[in-house]
Parts: structure tokens; C-alpha cells; sequence
């Protein structure tokens, strides 16, 4: 069936040859044009929308029709035509709907839009099953504009490469046709049948068909706007959160409808404000146009407007036909706001999918999905394009063309690579070459800058050099070489190693590294110390927290995704390790009674280590259970699943290759997982178990280490111990389990304490600890995160030697700063 309707599809512009052209314009009375206006041919599911000037078309085959033109909030009009080889000019102007307050009854004094809402929620589930399976065409359109923005950012001067210095511009513009299946619980498919992206011609458009069901008690509109969701108007306990108030009534085809008005009981909540039209006795949603704003707890946009339309599939069924969003935002200086528009039609209520049709990939981009002709388009798409867009079309490609020109991309480049002195100090800085699919990066100053009394001043040089290997922005293919020099002034010591990765994979990803020569670790090879955070302790405290050794090293590692959520890693490491003592007393504020520990682990051995050699073999494997992907014609991309993520790993030390003194052999199990729990928050975990199977020779860089933290700035939340000492409890037990979990309420009972609600700060409870022979560790933290949207501040308590402490972080997860090695 799905091949037969895609030949359809792709034959459509031959069929569109003997069929009559209907266009023309919707305004109201006043002659205001009604942007996205639906116009249908009634008794059947054949349509299309206006674009956001009024505008419309639509191809007939020859014959007699009634169109019918609605729009939320005025009188639907229908117009008798007669369809022809010719083309027909139909303009429509609506007028606005005509309320009337009928035989408003009114109960316990209270407003009858009540009884309306209530009657509306006791049918919820009912209509909410009644699409629960459902196969239907789906036409997208998104586009992103500016009304202004800054000439610089952050020292950067702000071009958007278009060749328009004009404030007012479109950023973003794209097209997809896709079909949308969907058998709930838990089944889902999006196909793209065809994607076009203004001015990037391999670009694949934004396909999202899903439409916000108002029959769910949440409405879940993506992380980033607010990670609780928002609370439907007709939810089962709307009434403790939304206030209504009757409109008046409006008759549509012989149906009563109610007009009601939705106003939130609080600000701060996560809840929508504007109307719904119910149709009387049925208790089913008409149509909508709700608005969220700052004070719905929304987060990074200002405002974000939703339309929606609905008609009959059937007497019982009625399914969506529109969806529109308007988004609008001001940070930064930027002044942008945009459309989004989906047209719903061919709904098949009952569709026949057969036991192959669902699978783990969620949307699939057909091969050639994105190379249609023109004329294909003009053929196909239901909301003709504004003028602004045909020109943004036009002139974007032309850009396209002309920035294969090697002399423009030279020019391109040139522009592009400007360092100014403030990116340069702190932010990476990237140099690309288009012409030879290029790029050149580098850490800012103040990374390559820092300071230790094993080494002194040290000078860290890194960079990455990474080629595309494939003309395709989405091509995996690629190689990188990444040099490091260091040098030390105190200790006089100069390192360097390289590293070499090979990317690939045309399905699921898969790397190859290499990587070698002479570089300084930590004890600890996860790296919880800063360089950064380490020089100021140093300098202003006279701590050393950063324990260093130097090592000639070899490693290499495998990784490869092999589908269903499975991915594995090979991988293996030489080290030859030596020694760093310290060599300098320096720092800026001399404390009485205080010097540098030493350059190693003290709490675990009274002197360093001596000079050892050590080969190990890892072998790891993780699995996602129930792990969705996004499929292009040469690749997958896994965007995980609602279930936990498993991992296991295996290290063995093996002795007298290459005369390594490591004999031992270490695992580990861990399970990582984000519970949503909508307006109640989310719960996270990361527990783990491992010990050593055989601890026969084992040097202290290879024991089993907890990630410990004694800074001011707290360490990755979930993978570490925010109070406790570095190397205190690094062991060669043989069994240990770990536990991390937090629980971000989002904004949950927060938003309820004044003056807390208006800066929308998220309360967070958690705990982090660990158990092994002889030694227990637990420490519980709150904290409130979301602080000016970047920030986290925790209060820390533990049983350890450090009872309490703040530590200030950043509002998303900080990530590990591990090495290459896996």
C-alpha cells in the first residue's frame, strides 16, 4: 500500500495536467488576510491551507464541488464551483464569528463554561482512543526569521553568509511530505516521502507530523521549553488550574458550538491562556488557539502560539487537519520569530499494517527524498509560497551554486577565520577550508595556560585537524589528527603525543584511534581535575589537587554500533610509567603552615611510584533496550529509548608483553537511566557494581578509582563524589557497588513560593555513595539549579572528612573529562 500511494504521490504532477487550478485569497470583511485559513472539499478529505498571506490553491479534477473555507474564530463559508481544464479564481472573506449567549444556564452561580469543561473531560479518553491507531499524509512547512540582531557577538562579527545586510531576513526555511503511522501504545513511524531546505540542496527538512493532542491530560512540547510539559485545559484536574468563562455559541453544520475562553488560576504554572471551542453534546474539541508564555514557565522563547483545526473523518471521528505554532523570541540582541505549520489530510482510521510495518527506526528519510524538481513541488505542496519565500528560494540556491566556486569559498573562508583577541583568550577557536572540507581547531589561551609544582608554568598546545572524506555535510566519513605538545619551564620537560581517529559507518557509527608518545596523566586517567580549577588552587591556596605521572604510551580502541540499541568497544593501552615530583614551592598568596602535598597519592602510599610498564586489554559492550533511530539513506542515528542504558566492561592487565609488570583483571556493570515525570520532575540514576577478579600486581594508576571532588565547582553530577577526597577509598577490592541518583523537581512546588516562582529556579534532591569491604561512603545534597538559566548551586553533606560544603556548577549535566581511552 505504501508503495502504491508514493507512486501516486510522485506521479502527481502528470495527473495535476488534465485537473483545474482553484486559487485565491482569504481575507476578512475588513479585507485582512487570514494566514493559513483551511479550505476543504466537503464530504471529503481532500484540501489544502492558505499561506501565512491568505493565499491558496488547490487542483481539482473536473467536475462539481463545494469547498468549504474556516478559519479559528470566524463564520465558516462555503462556496459552490464548477471545475474545468481552466484555472478558477475563488476568493473567500469570512466574517467573524457571531456569538450568541443561547439559553445560558447558569448553576451554583457559577460560569456554564464549567459544566461545558467538565462534560468535555469526562469524554477525554474517549476520544483520545479513538485515534490510538491511524495512518495519514502529512505536509510541513517551517520557517525562522529575524527582525534584528546584534552586529557582534561575544567580539564576533555577525554574518549569516547570505549576502544581506538587511536586519530582516529569513534564516530557515524547509518543506517535507511524509506519511505518519501510528498504532499506540508505543508504536510510531514517520516516512519522508519529500524534503527541501532553502539554499542546502543535500539538506534533509524538518519532518515533526506529531500533532499536541489536547484529549492528553500533558502536553509535552520538547525538553527545552519546559521539561515538565504543559497542563490541557480538559485534563482530568484542569479545574484546579485553569478559570473559564463562556463566550457565546455558534452554530456549524447543524452543531452547537461553544466558545471558551481559558485563563490560568496562577501565574508560574505550566499552563496555556486564550480559547477552545467545544461542540455542544458531542464534548469534542472544534478547534483551539492557545498561547504559552514567560509566566507558563517557559524556557529560552518568549511566546509560543498554537492553532489548531479540526473536521469529521467520520460521523463519530473527527481528526486534525491543522496545526500551526508561532514561536518568538529576544536574547542576546537577536529578535527572531517563525511559523511551523502542519496540514493533516488522507486519514485512514483503520488501517491495515502489516507485522513489518513498525520497527525501530521512528522517521526514515526515503532515498532521493530530497531531490525533487521544482516542478515536483509546485505540484505537490497544499500552501502555495509567499513571494519572500520563492525569492529566499532562488536566491539561496543561486548562493549554493556559487559557493562551489573555489575563489568564493576562498573568500568565504577568509571572512570566517578572523580571530579576535576575546575568542581567542576563552572561547575554541575552529579555522575551516571549505574547498578541501577542512578544519583546523584549537584550545583557547586560557586552557593551554596553567600551572603545578610538579612542571611549573606549563605550556599546553592542542589541536584537531579533521577532513571530511565525503562531499556530504551528513557523511560519517572522516579522519582526524589531533597533536599535543606540552612543556613544563620548572621541571623542563617537553611532551608530545598524537592521536588519530577514523569515523565511518554508512548505518551505525564506528570509529578506529590511534594514539601515542609521551604525555602527562593523572592518577586518576578520568581526569576529575581541571588544569584551570587546579592553577587557581595552586596559586591562591597552595593546593596541588591534580597527582601527575609522566608515561610513554601506545593505545588503540575499536567502536562500532551494531544496531537494536547494541554498541561494543575493543580496545588496548601501553603505558611505560615515570614519575613527577615536585620541583617549585611557587605560588602568589604563601600560606603560614601550609605546603604542597606531593605529586601522588598520599593518601594511599607513603612515597611515589617507581618507573613500571603496564599492557592492558579492554573489551566493552552497552545496550539500550528499546533504542529508536532516525534513518537517512546512507546512515542511522540512535536517539536512545525511554529504557535504562546497560554497560559492561572488562580490563585485563597482562603481564610480560612488552615487559609490563601489570597482572590483574578488573570489571565493571553499570546502569544509567532519566526517569520524565512530566509536571513532577525528573528522576535520574547511575548505579553501578565491579571489583577486581585478580589483583595479583596492580599499580596504583590501574586501581579501581571513585571520582571524588574537594573544589568549590562541582564535577560531573552523576558520575561523581562531590565531598570526597580524591584517593582516599582507591582500591583493589574485589566487589564494590555505587549508587547516584537525583531527583529534579523542574520547577515542581518551586513555582508555588513567591519571589522563587518568578526566577524559575528548579529545587533538586539527590545522593551520591558507595559500598566496598571495610568502607561505606554516602553524602545527600539540595540544591537549586536553573539559576539564570546557566547555573547550579548545591548543598553538599557526607560522612567523610569533608561534612558539608557548597559546590556551584552548571544547569546541564557537566560531562566527564576522560581521555581517549574507553
Amino acid at each position: 500500500m505504501r508503495q502504491l500511494f508514493f507512486t501516486i504521490l510522485l506521479s502527481g504532477h502528470f495527473l495535476c495536467s488534465y485537473a483545474g487550478r482553484i486559487s485565491g485569497t482569504i481575507t476578512d470583511n475588513e479585507g485582512k488576510t487570514l494566514p493559513y485559513a483551511s479550505i476543504f472539499v466537503k464530504g471529503t478529505n481532500k484540501g489544502t491551507n492558505a499561506n501565512s498571506l491568505g493565499k491558496y490553491s488547490l487542483h481539482l479534477e473536473p467536475g462539481q464541488y463545494t469547498l468549504v473555507c474556516q478559519y479559528v474564530g470566524y463564520k465558516k463559508e462555503e462556496k459552490f464551483v464548477t471545475v474545468t481544464d481552466k484555472d478558477i479564481q475563488l476568493d473567500f472573506k469570512l466574517t467573524i464569528q457571531e456569538m450568541t449567549l443561547g439559553e445560558v444556564i447558569i448553576t451554583r452561580g457559577e460560569d456554564p463554561a464549567y459544566e461545558i469543561i467538565r462534560n468535555t473531560i469526562k469524554k477525554r479518553t474517549h476520544y483520545q482512543d479513538q485515534l490510538n491507531k491511524f495512518h495519514c499524509l502529512v505536509y510541513t512547512k517551517g520557517q525562522l526569521r529575524v527582525r534584528n540582531y546584534p552586529k557582534r557577538f561575544f567580539g564576533r562579527k555577525i554574518d549569516f553568509e547570505d549576502g544581506d545586510t538587511s536586519k530582516q531576513k529569513m534564516l530557515y526555511l524547509s518543506e517535507t511530505i511524509s506519511t505518519y503511522s501510528v498504532d499506540r501504545p508505543g508504536k510510531e513511524k514517520i516516512e519522508v516521502l519529500s524534503s527541501k531546505v532553502s539554499g542546502q540542496s543535500d539538506a534533509y527538512g524538518l519532518s515533526a507530523p506529531q500533532f499536541f493532542s489536547f484529549y492528553d491530560n500533558n502536553i509535552f512540547i520538547g525538553n527545552n521549553l519546559n521539561p515538565r510539559g504543559f497542563i490541557s485545559p480538559i485534563s482530568d484536574n484542569a479545574l484546579n488550574y485553569y478559570r473559564y468563562k463562556y463566550e457565546g455559541e455558534f452554530i456549524e453544520d447543524g452543531r452547537q458550538i461553544n466558545k471558551i475562553k481559558v485563563i490560568p488560576r496562577r501565574k508560574f504554572e505550566p499552563l496555556f491562556s486564550g480559547y477552545i471551542n467545544i461542540v455542544n453534546d458531542e464534548w469534542r474539541i472544534h478547534s483551539l488557539k492557545l498561547l504559552l508564555t514567560k509566566e507558563s514557565q517557559m524556557e529560552f522563547i518568549d511566546s509560543l502560539q498554537l492553532e489548531q483545526m479540526y473536521r469529521p473523518v467520520t460521523n463519530d471521528v473527527w481528526a486534525i487537519s491543522s496545526q500551526v505554532i508561532y514561536p518568538a523570541a529576544k536574547i542576546l540582541g537577536f529578535d527572531a520569530y517563525g511559523s511551523f505549520i502542519n496540514i493533516y489530510s488522507d486519514f485512514d482510521i483503520e488501517p491495515g499494517f502489516d507485522k513489518n510495518h513498525f520497527t525501530n527506526t521512528i522517521l526514515k528519510y526515503l532515498d532521493s527524498s530530497n531531490k525533487k524538481s521544482g516542478e515536483y513541488w509546485e505540484n505537490a505542496r497544499p500552501v502555495p509560497l509567499q513571494a519572500e519565500e520563492i525569492f529566499d528560494y532562488k536566491r539561496k540556491d543561486s548562493l549554493e551554486t556559487a559557493k562551489k566556486n573555489p575563489k568564493y569559498l576562498d573568500s568565504l573562508d577568509r571572512v570566517r577565520n578572523k580571530i579576535n583577541f576575546f575568542g581567542l583568550m576563552i572561547f575554541e577557536q575552529t579555522l575551516v577550508a571549505e574547498k578541501n572540507r577542512t578544519s583546523f581547531s584549537f584550545r583557547p589561551i586560557t586552557e593551554q595556560v596553567s600551572f603545578n609544582p610538579a612542571e611549573g608554568w606549563v605550556i599546553n598546545t592542542g589541536a584537531i585537524w579533521t577532513k571530511r572524506l565525503d562531499s556530504s555535510n551528513f557523511s560519517r566519513k572522516s579522519i582526524s589528527v589531533a597533536p599535543n605538545l606540552r612543556y613544563g619551564f620548572t621541571n623542563k620537560h617537553f611532551n608530545a603525543h598524537i592521536t588519530v581517529t577514523y569515523h565511518f559507518g554508512k548505518k551505525y557509527a564506528s570509529s578506529i584511534s590511534l594514539s601515542g608518545g609521551r604525555r602527562v596523566f593523572q592518577f586518576n586517567n578520568n581526569n576529575p581535575i581541571g588544569p584551570r580549577g587546579n592553577s587557581l588552587s595552586c596559586l591562591l591556596g597552595e593546593k596541588n589537587r591534580m597527582k601527575t605521572y609522566e608515561a610513554i604510551y601506545f593505545r588503540g580502541s575499536f567502536n562500532k554500533g551494531i544496531g537494536h540499541g547494541f554498541s561494543w568497544v575493543a580496545a588496548f593501552q601501553y603505558q611505560d610509567r615515570m614519575p613527577l615530583e615536585n620541583m617549585t614551592d611557587y605560588t602568589w598568596r604563601n600560606l603560614k603552615n601550609r605546603i604542597y602535598t606531593p605529586n601522588y597519592p598520599n593518601e594511599l602510599v607513603s612515597q611515589n611510584i617507581n618507573r613500571h610498564q603496564v599492557f592492558m586489554a579492554l573489551l566493552g559492550m552497552s545496550w539500550q533496550p528499546g533504542t529508536r533511530y532516525i534513518e537517512l539513506p546512507d546512515q542511522k542515528i540512535n536517539i536512545g529509548s525511554k529504557y535504562p542504558v546497560f554497560s559492561l566492561q572488562y580490563i585485563q592487565g597482562i603481564s610480560k608483553i612488552f615487559s609490563s609488570d601489570g597482572d590483574f583483571s578488573k570489571w565493571k556493570f553499570t546502569m544509567t537511566d532519566n526517569m520524565n515525570f512530566r509536571l513532577r520532575g525528573v528522576f535520574r540514576y547511575r548505579l553501578g557494581i565491579g571489583g577486581f577478579i585478580d589483583n595479583k600486581k596492580v599499580q596504583i594508576p590501574d586501581y579501581q578509582h571513585f571520582n571524588g571532588n574537594i573544589s568549590t565547582f562541582a564535577t560531573e553530577y552523576l558520575n561523581s563524589f562531590q565531598l570526597l577526597p580524591l584517593y582516599q577509598f582507591s582500591n583493589t577490592s574485589k566487589f564494590y557497588s555505587l549508587a547516584h541518583v537525583e531527583y529534579n523537581l523542574n520547577g515542581f512546588l518551586t513555582n508555588k513560593v513567591p519571589g522563587l516562582r518568578r526566577l524559575n529556579l528548579y529545587l533538586v534532591l539527590g545522593a551520591n555513595g558507595f559500598h566496598m569491604n571495610n568502607a561505606d561512603y554516602l553524602e545527600y545534597f539540595v540544591a537549586f539549579d536553573n539559576i539564570f538559566k546557566q547555573f547550579r548551586i548545591d548543598y553538599v553533606r557526607s560522612n567523610g572528612v569533608l561534612k558539608s560544603r557548597f559546590r556551584i556548577g552548571f544547569h546541564r549535566t557537566l560531562r566527564p573529562r576522560g581521555d581517549d581511552w574507553p
